[in-house]
């Protein structure tokens, strides 16, 4: 009986976790084409082919040296034209995957999955929080997300590659709908924002948080992320995942929160010289 009540319980959390880690794969392909091959599901998107989150592979099953020659193969032909390689891996994907990745010289970068199951701790600071719709939101959004992609281009000591930024917005746009995407404002600026999504399989998500260096600490990340929430269940998500990123400290706050880290998802990251 022991065994059979631990055995329901290690099924249980391995499909929450299961579906967690789903609901972020489907997220980075909103707006993008989702298509599977044999042995691994492809995200492509040629108006960013920039964007490594808008091109990508994931759910890698091969594991003998055939399968993986193959999948391989394949993937080169699919992303001919496009400048890096990027694939997608999590405890289900087959160890013999990853170290070939790891042989061919793939760097590797993680993403901290964490989801809330119950209420967000505290109460949310009142701040006028507003869904993007207009073109002048969109505008407002791009101004903000020109100084959020600024400050992680200089914390990672990289070039600020504005084509690459402007091609993130592309990719961000395409998304809505279903993803909705909000302002937050004070005194009628928009200073911070975030978004929410109902999800799939009855898990939510809420992700991009970005508040103006000038106003944080006045609670308006900890608005959006109530907000954000509550539209996500609202249309009918009941677990909500965030991501975060391992090296960076937005992942306490989360944690604070109530969001309880569940998985480690990697990216497998290889870029190219394209020749003309």
């Amino acid at each position: 009986m022991v065994a059979s009540t631990r055995d329901r319980y290690d099924r249980c959390v391995s499909d929450l976790v299961t579906r967690a880690l789903e609901v972020n794969a489907a997220n980075l392909a909103l707006g993008c084409q989702r298509f599977a091959i044999e042995d691994a599901v492809l995200v492509l998107n040629r108006a960013t082919p920039q964007i490594y989150d808008a091109n990508h592979a994931s759910n890698v099953t091969a594991s003998s040296p055939t399968a993986i020659d193959r999948l391989l193969a394949a993937v080169e032909r699919e992303y001919e034209g496009i400048d890096h390689r990027r694939f997608d891996v999590d405890f289900r994907t087959p160890p013999e995957f990853i170290a070939r990745l790891a042989l061919e010289g793939y760097e590797r970068s993680d993403v901290l999955i964490l989801l809330l199951e119950g209420d967000l701790a505290g109460t949310a600071p009142v701040h006028e929080i507003r869904a993007i719709e207009s073109e002048s939101d969109w505008n407002a959004y791009a101004g903000l997300h020109a100084i959020d992609w600024q400050n992680d281009m200089e914390r990672r000591k990289q070039p600020e590659q504005p084509e690459v930024r402007d091609s993130m917005i592309v990719a961000n746009r395409a998304k809505q709908p279903p993803v909705q995407n909000w302002l937050a404002y004070i005194d009628g600026s928009a200073v911070a924002y975030f978004n929410s999504w109902e999800g799939t399989d009855g898990v939510g998500q809420v992700e991009n948080l970005f508040t103006h260096p000038d106003f944080r600490h006045r609670g308006l990340a900890t608005a959006l992320i109530h907000h954000c929430v509550a539209d996500s269940r609202r249309k009918g998500a009941g677990s909500v995942v965030i991501t975060a990123d391992p090296s960076d400290t937005p992942k306490q706050m989360y944690a604070a929160l109530g969001f309880r880290p569940l998985a480690v998802c990697s990216h497998y990251l290889k870029k190219l010289t394209l020749i003309a």
